[in-house]
């Protein structure tokens, strides 16, 4: 593998222009084949299998007219004055001339007057829409109202599902990012090559994501998580082919040289990175819903790109730039082909490095405690899918959701469905099961059954004390399926379809960890010939994620750290998040093992010297690690600014993981266990090195070979 890059390394610097110029055809091509054939994204919230997709299911089938979309339109005088009657009215009847709209409901006046409420039906899902075009529709039908004074919010699913980036959060991500890669390559020539390689690398994703749109559903989140990944990881795989080509520059390389030797040495440790962050994401598949899976192929595809972008335009840009890359004291030191002179006196890294390894045993106590105490607070998570209760306080969807539940109540906002099979459920049994229901303490209201014009299928809405992200409401719905409804009824809407994602999700999470962490650890294990560095990095990996989950938990479900992220109150996890960010996360970890260890293993291979070949690989590479974490920390905390609750959960959450995994993890725990093992990291038991296949990844032209043997050995 070490030779096949160094190969495509050195044609691309050997014929720069012509690399650039391939780009540039294929990101054109790409696009251009998304526009002619390319879909849209959109959600898909069925969850196969669960009791709210069965009900679901029966609405569709018998019940049409209250299976599709809803939308709420709240009209409230500031004055308190009771509203119009002539007003609501002339208000409902230019809603229901509003496209894919079945029916709108008479307005509901609150007790005092001041507030009504429309509910709209429509003929399609939510998943129909798939632009702005639908609240646009509700806000022109609102204007009259609005221009008489009124104050007129949207709410319901229509409204709350359209969310537009508005690509904030990646410039915010780029710009921090190119002052760290000014201040860890020292010119702006240097810093400016990952961020271009990155951008080129996302293009390409992002036409490949629109294409996939067209043959499966992708999630509308999907194609800004996949950004998100696609650019952190871009910069970093880019900054450590940059970095290493300069290290062959101040050598005395040519440009085509320090390129062929960059990609076969950073190269290798790109590739094993992007496969891992590649095959963690197969794990999104275990989930159980289609939303999840999209997730995963927007990611896959990002990264896939940058990957590509990293290995081929990095040489050809890097020979382009040519000395530029260096800064000018150096440019001078290397203008007569000499080598730039280096200073013997230890950097900051390698004083670091030598700490770590004379005193391993306090070093991996303290950092493991560290890890420990984070995670803590993860204990108390709790997830559930988010809702309008928790945008900012500026939304329309937000001020809907606080007019409704100060007029009508907070489970107002999340009403419950009774779907009836009148075929198994006799009519005349409907008032008996309303009544049981009403007495439930969590119960505000029980409205009268409506039918079906078959008079097969029958619908009670429930309004539950509590707003739908109260855990109370999610018991509501457990206790009704376990002891309050007879066969043929099944509570659905969109708690309890939230509800049973939250359930599946969590459940699904412990299968999904194991089979992440079995596939990270065959692919570090074949890569690296060392079971016991694949066991060990699998470890450390799971305690940063942890780690990440503690403090996420402990920021957005307490009032003072959420406000200070934008948020109105606490709120739970996103139901989304956790198997979403341990995938993502696992991979990335391994980015920082990998570039760590190919520096130790490449030394352990020149040297035999276990210990000292630790200090030294980390000496290599704890300025670039540091960078390139800090870069994907500021990408990262960009996104955390996103309306979406998922992306800002998921900003927030990966750049504490990547901080923590970089600093605690990387520089501390990982280099002070590998001291203490010492010679035992590198054990492979002679049945396993038989099975094995050789894939090389340190560069030179014959396998290296540690100057002692390969067996454990007292530490």
């Amino acid at each position: 593998m070490s030779t096949l890059l160094g190969r495509l390394g050195g044609a691309a610097a050997a014929r720069p222009w012509r690399t650039v110029a391939a780009w540039l055809l294929l990101i054109a091509a790409i696009f251009g084949l998304a526009r002619a054939f390319g879909g849209e994204s959109r959600d898909s919230y069925r969850v196969p299998g669960t009791r709210s997709t069965a009900g679901l299911d029966l609405l569709h089938e018998r019940f049409p007219e209250t299976a599709g979309a809803d939308a709420r339109v709240v009209v409230h005088d500031r004055t308190g004055k009771a509203l119009p009657e002539d007003a609501l009215t002339a208000l409902r009847t230019r809603l229901s001339g509003l496209p894919h709209v079945l029916a709108v409901s008479p307005p509901i006046p609150s007790q005092a007057g001041d507030t009504a409420l429309l509910t709209l039906s429509y003929d399609v899902e939510v998943t129909a829409f798939k632009d702005s075009a639908g609240i646009d529709a509700l806000h022109d039908a609102a204007r009259p109202a609005t221009d008489a004074g009124y104050q007129v919010e949207l709410g319901g699913q229509v409204p709350e599902h359209f969310s537009a980036p508005d690509g904030t959060a990646e410039a915010i991500g780029m710009g921090a990012a190119l002052i760290i890669l000014v201040l860890a390559l020292g010119t702006v020539v240097s810093a400016g090559l990952p961020l271009l390689v990155a951008l080129a690398g996302l293009a390409l994703g992002t036409g490949l994501i629109t294409l996939l749109s067209a043959v499966t559903d992708i999630s509308n989140t999907a194609p800004t998580v996949a950004s998100m990944v696609g650019l952190g990881v871009g910069i970093d795989y880019a900054l450590l082919l940059v970095a290493r080509h300069v290290e062959g520059l101040r050598r005395g390389l040519d440009a085509r040289a320090a390129a062929t030797v960059a990609n076969a040495t950073a190269g290798s440790s790109v590739v094993v990175a992007g496969s891992t962050v590649l095959v963690s994401l197969f794990g999104l598949k275990l989930a159980g819903l289609s939303i999840y899976a999209s997730f995963g192929y927007a990611t896959f595809a990002t990264v896939g790109g940058v990957m590509l972008a990293s290995l081929t335009l990095v040489p050809a840009l890097a020979t382009l730039a040519g000395p530029r890359l260096l800064r000018r004291a150096e440019r001078r030191a290397t203008a007569g082909g000499e080598p730039a002179r280096t200073t013997a006196t230890p950097t900051r890294t390698e004083r670091w490095a030598r700490l770590i390894g004379r005193r391993p045993v306090a070093a991996a106590v303290l950092s493991l405690a560290v890890l420990l105490g984070l995670a803590a607070p993860m204990l108390g998570m709790r997830t559930w899918p988010q809702d309008a209760g928790s945008q900012a306080a500026d939304n329309t969807t937000r001020k809907a959701y606080d007019l409704i539940a100060e007029a009508y109540g907070p489970g107002a906002n999340g009403p419950l469905l009774l779907a009836v099979d009148l075929d198994r459920l006799p009519k005349s049994e409907l008032p008996a099961l309303a009544a049981k229901v009403a007495q439930d303490p969590a119960v505000v209201q029980v409205q009268p059954a409506r039918f079906n014009q078959a008079g097969n299928a029958a619908v009670i809405t429930v309004q539950p004390r509590t707003g739908p992200q109260d855990e109370a409401t999610a018991q509501l719905v457990k206790r009704l399926r376990d002891h309050d409804l007879p066969a043929g009824a099944e509570v659905t809407g969109v708690v309890a379809t939230f509800s049973d994602i939250s359930d599946r999700l969590s459940a699904r999470l412990w299968l999904v960890v194991p089979f992440v962490v079995a596939l990270s650890l065959v692919l570090l294990t074949v890569l690296f010939r060392a079971p016991v560095i694949a066991v060990k990095a699998a470890a450390m990996n799971l305690l940063s994620v942890a780690a990440a989950y503690g403090v996420m938990t402990a920021v957005f479900q307490h009032d003072a750290t959420a406000k200070l992220l934008g948020l109105p109150h606490a709120v739970p996890v996103s139901s989304w998040v956790p198997i979403l960010m341990f995938t993502v996360l696992f991979g990335l970890s391994m980015d920082y093992e990998v570039f760590l260890l190919a520096r130790v293993r490449e030394d352990w291979l020149a040297t035999g010297d276990a210990k000292g070949s630790v200090v030294r690989g980390l000496s290599a590479t704890g300025r670039v690690i540091s960078s390139a974490a800090a870069i994907m920390v500021a990408v990262f905390t960009g996104f955390a600014i996103d309306p979406d609750m998922t992306v800002k959960m998921m900003g927030v959450g990966m750049a504490v993981a990547v901080l923590i995994d970089a600093t605690v993890v990387r520089l501390v725990l990982v280099p002070a266990t590998m001291t203490l093992l010492g010679r035992h990291n590198w054990w492979l038991p002679r049945p396993l090195d038989r099975l094995l296949p050789q894939l090389r990844i340190e560069h030179g032209e014959e396998p290296p070979t540690p100057a002692e043997p390969l067996r454990p050995a007292a530490v």
